[in-house]
């Protein structure tokens, strides 16, 4: 990706252009961060008309009381439902009950860099992109939340690439945009939009990329628990997403296929691939001197990343997280697999957990 990015790379023209927009919001039991994300939204130094958009997914916290409260705000549509059906049936409100040229997609915990909207429509200007998705970006991180840095910083430079050469994959749900006329309805259920309604519009022959200058920022998770239940859901939706839509394993359905193959499916069966290289390496011990050296590489590095499970303190040093974080990654795609085939509920999302020190705006401040 990076060589094709470096000598065939497909630059978008972009161009300043100020649609009405319409900012879509799913939200379930996530007064911790609803306020401020209210009011981050409609202070956004976006110049042209702009909406917001929240569907509140059987909230029992008072979301939905919170919510009812700014009735009278006309930037603003707010949907309740009684019973929770998941964020793919709420997205589906939220395109349907919106009324501008574009849709700004987000997640509730993340805030926007000044002119962040503004920047996605301006990719969107020339129709070079049919999707666009900002960057995920996050505060200074300590402690266990460090030891994601190495696998998020390598996650941004290929997905960097990715959009400089052509397509990427996936978008980040915490914010992406599209025309209104190029949104696709999501299957009731769905666990991903950010990779099915990119991979959906790259069927139709349109071209998803990034804009870096477009921020969401957010705040490194630094409960390990709550990390690994993000992790395995995630990645319990690829899972979904192959049984939902097995085309995507062809390359005369898939205009994406290498890139979806070598990104995201080979991504799943990482896992399975180190366990077979273990077993291999220890049947063939004997067969070859070679085969000593081979298997103690292999077990130093799962001694290290044990270690740093065990002792997180000894994640400070470099190559006990990286081999933490590399197992962890790679634990949660084969415990996602068993919770898609277990899970039936897996499409519902779980309570935003807000840390110590998330902004709790006052209503006052939307205006």
């Amino acid at each position: 990706m990076a060589l094709m990015a470096r000598g065939w790379a497909r630059p978008v023209v972009t161009a300043s252009w100020e649609p009405s927009v319409s900012v879509c919001l799913c939200v379930h039991n996530a007064m911790a961060w609803l306020p401020a994300k209210v009011a981050d939204v409609l202070g956004h130094d976006y110049r042209g008309r702009l909406e917001l958009v929240v569907i509140d997914d059987g909230s029992t916290d008072g979301t939905g009381e919170w919510l009812r409260a700014l009735a009278g705000d006309a930037r603003v549509s707010v949907q309740s439902m009684d019973q929770r059906r998941g964020k793919s049936a709420c997205l589906s409100d939220a395109v349907a009950l919106a009324r501008n040229e574009v849709l700004v997609f987000t997640d509730v915990r993340q805030h926007f860099e000044p002119g962040s909207i503004s920047r996605l429509c301006e990719a969107l200007w020339s129709g070079g992109y049919r999707v666009v998705g900002g960057a995920l970006a996050f505060r200074s991180a300590e402690g266990y939340a460090r030891s994601l840095d190495a696998y998020r910083r390598y996650e941004a430079w290929l997905r960097r690439n990715e959009s400089a050469s052509g397509s990427v994959v996936g978008v980040s749900g915490a914010l992406y945009a599209l025309r209104r006329t190029d949104m696709p309805v999501p299957p009731q259920g769905l666990i991903l939009d950010d990779v099915w309604v990119p991979m959906m519009v790259a069927r139709q022959g349109g071209r998803v990329g990034l804009e870096p200058r477009a921020i969401a920022w957010d705040q490194p998770c630094a409960n390990p628990a709550q990390e690994a239940r993000r992790k395995r859901r995630t990645l319990a939706g690829n899972w979904q997403l192959l049984a939902l839509w097995p085309g995507l394993l062809l390359p005369w359905r898939n205009p994406l296929w290498l890139r979806f193959v070598s990104h995201k499916v080979l991504r799943l069966l990482v896992p399975f691939a180190m366990l077979a290289t273990l077993v291999a390496n220890v049947v063939l011990l004997n067969a070859h001197p070679v085969m000593g050296v081979l298997l103690a590489g292999q077990a130093a590095g799962y001694v290290l990343a044990l270690a740093g499970w065990a002792w997180p303190v000894l994640r400070r040093a470099l190559p006990v997280r990286l081999a933490s974080t590399f197992l962890e990654m790679n634990a949660y795609a084969a415990l996602g697999l068993l919770d898609y085939l277990r899970a039936r509920h897996s499409h519902l999302w779980s309570s935003s957990e807000a840390p110590a020190s998330a902004p709790r705006a006052p209503l006052e401040t939307r205006r």
